[in-house]
């Protein structure tokens, strides 16, 4: 590789400074070339497979000698189909129409003038990710598609692949005439510390966290700059006495399908006090049999010996494997209640007959998204609909739920007057 205006930056400050200045010329290239750009990426990365699976061998050796956890190599892992669904998720977002500069009517209104709202770019967008590599990609593309600067801090077990794919999204941005600067890396093995980046805000717009709590947390302590937090894991579900074994059963397997973040599984499981024992039995022999590990509270565990004991700190954290535990509740308002205080917040589910309950279930639960007897099982490109998603966000107030083109958008109020005031 030579080296040359699209290197990766060991300086962030430099990094976030080109990015700004590249975000202002970006934000007036025109949807079309914009487009193009993303679509040029998709092709330049598909032609790079045998380089990023090379470096992705070499980050896996480097991992496994280091003790890395089988979590994070999981997620490390590439193969030509994840890369092959990532070409075509970048082609599909060429494909759309552009976000920017969409007109809305404006509540705001002066008597001889008209005004009225467009989506802009937010400016700089900084991802913080572990392992992931084609994140990267993933990120990029919804980035130019908005007319948005990235900047991607990885971590140190993906070093190799990262700047693999890095190396060849640039090539594409160069080729299609995208400003310098407007896609930058800053490489682990350089000692440039995450919070390095995240207190530039006087150049960074957003920055997006994706990885396991501990990183997410770490970053919304120490950043200055807006966080969009992205949630995996801890999602729930509750299961009503008029519900079905095989629903429950569906939901709990298809959530957890999303490889290789099943960000949407269903890790905790809330059960009516009235559930028959013989239901239960069938189910967990059957997610025993799929490879699930299960674990159950003080009562369920003293009824089912065969149940691990789940403690009072598993109800707020993700599991991130194939583990589900169960808790038996009284009735709705506690599972509810109970959900409200330890859900992740971004996705959580009831299996149910009854229209009642599933109306107070999807206006009681404060989570992001609600899912009624469906699973709530995420993708990135789902087979129906016009979108593309990055992840979900579990975080309160604005730009909560699905981080979709719009999320990486602001509005411009613009006021056209005649002169007269």
């Amino acid at each position: 590789m030579t080296v040359n205006a699209f290197s990766p930056a060991p300086d962030p400050i430099a990094a976030a400074k080109r990015a700004y200045r590249a975000s202002l010329k970006l934000g007036m290239i025109n949807g079309a070339e914009r487009s193009h750009a993303v679509k040029a990426m998709a092709r330049t990365l598909q032609s790079s497979f045998n380089d990023i699976l090379e470096a992705n061998t070499l980050d896996l050796e480097a991992s496994r000698e280091m003790a890395v956890p089988e979590l994070i190599l999981d997620w490390l892992k590439l193969t030509p189909e994840r890369l092959q669904a990532t070409v075509e998720l970048l082609l599909r977002l060429g494909e759309l129409a552009d976000p920017i500069r969409r007109v809305r009517n404006a509540d705001y209104q002066l008597g001889d003038s008209q005004a009225y709202c467009q989506l802009m770019p937010l400016g700089v967008i900084a991802l913080i990710y572990e392992a992931f590599p084609e994140l990267a990609a993933i990120t990029a593309g919804l980035c130019i598609k908005t007319g948005n600067s990235l900047i991607l801090k990885g971590g140190s077990e993906a070093s190799h692949s990262n700047v693999a794919i890095m190396f060849a999204l640039q090539s594409a941005l160069e080729e299609t005439g995208m400003p310098v600067g407007c896609l930058e890396l800053l490489e682990a093995e350089q000692g440039t510390s995450t919070k390095d980046l995240i207190t530039q805000d006087q150049y960074l717009n957003l920055v997006i966290p994706y990885g396991r709590p501990s990183l997410i947390q770490q970053v919304v302590r120490q950043s200055t700059v807006p966080v969009l937090k992205s949630a995996m894991g801890n999602c729930y579900l509750y299961w009503s006495t008029s519900g079905s074994l095989e629903m429950v059963l569906g939901m709990i397997l298809d959530s957890h399908q999303s490889e290789p973040d099943p960000v949407n599984a269903i890790e905790k499981v809330l059960l009516h006090r009235y559930s028959h024992p013989s239901s239960l039995i069938l189910l967990w022999k059957t997610l025993r049999d799929k490879g699930f590990r299960l674990r159950g509270d003080a009562e369920l565990v003293k009824e089912f010996p065969d149940l691990q004991l789940a403690s009072d700190g598993e109800w707020c954290q993700p599991y991130l494997t194939r583990t589900v535990a169960f808790k038996l509740v009284d009735n709705l308002e506690m599972a509810i209640a109970w959900i409200n205080q330890y859900s992740s917040g971004h996705a959580d589910c009831i299996v149910t007959e009854s229209y009642q309950e599933s109306r107070h279930f999807a206006l009681g639960v404060n989570s992001a998204c609600t899912y009624i007897n469906t699973s709530p099982r995420f993708s990135r490109h789902p087979a129906r609909g016009d979108s593309v998603f990055l992840g979900m966000s579990n975080q309160r107030g604005q730009r909560r739920g699905l981080i979709s083109l719009e999320t990486l958008t602001t509005v411009k109020q613009i006021v056209q007057g005649n002169g007269r005031f």
